[in-house]
């Protein structure tokens, strides 16, 4: 599977090309700013990116707008945005959209080997992983309505949910069976008012829901 890197910090950069190149991943290039990640990615189209959220010359914004030129432009390309801090909003720009082979992890996920890979590998399979320290800042801003009617093991299940974990992953997260989470996320679906649609994906809508983002 072919990658591209845009990071700032040349250790960093360094160390998540050799993460990925450990993969089994191909690394055709590895950039440290917002122009320099549009032009690799038009030229090499790879299959995801991996994007640091601040890059030069600004160090604000500079990585989601590229981001999100990059999903409009070439919608089949996964990205995984990093950032130093907890910002949901960024996130939420990203998902806006699309929720398809989206990620939003903490540059300390990255240390954790296992876990950066299996959310690289989560978002480039269309999946979405969202790091669970913004998840759990969400569940602190987002106590109302409708999410109030959930009861706490259907918030922990919701949040593993937005994570972009599976019902196995997220079973064996709270040592349940496979049918107890099946369970939870149809009481879920009620609660949050999402009746079935043959064209709507509600486990998406339900985590939506829960970042209050309107498609």
């Amino acid at each position: 599977m072919r990658a591209v890197i845009a990071e700032d910090s040349v250790l960093l950069r360094i160390g998540i090309v050799k993460v990925l190149e450990s993969e089994g991943y191909e690394v055709a290039a590895a950039v440290e700013d917002a122009e320099a990640l549009l032009a690799a990615v038009e030229e090499h189209r790879p299959q995801i990116v991996v994007a640091d959220v601040r890059m030069p010359p600004g160090f604000t914004d500079e990585g989601v707008r590229a981001a999100l030129m990059i999903r409009q432009q070439w919608p089949d390309t996964a990205v995984v945005l990093l950032s130093q801090y907890v910002e949901e909003r960024y996130a939420a720009d990203l998902l806006a959209k699309n929720t398809s082979g989206v990620g939003y992890l903490l540059k300390q996920r990255v240390a954790n080997v296992d876990e950066f890979v299996e959310a690289l590998q989560r978002v480039a399979e269309g999946g979405t992983a969202l790091d669970p320290e913004v998840v759990a800042q969400l569940l602190l801003r987002r106590d109302r309505d409708p999410l109030h009617r959930l009861t706490p093991r259907e918030r922990d299940v919701l949040a593993l949910m937005a994570e972009g974990r599976s019902n196995t992953a997220i079973a064996e997260s709270l040592v349940v069976s496979d049918s107890a989470v099946s369970k939870h996320i149809n009481s879920i679906l009620t609660k949050l008012d999402l009746p079935p649609a043959e064209d709507t994906h509600r486990r998406v809508l339900a985590v939506l829901r829960f970042l209050e983002i309107s498609q």
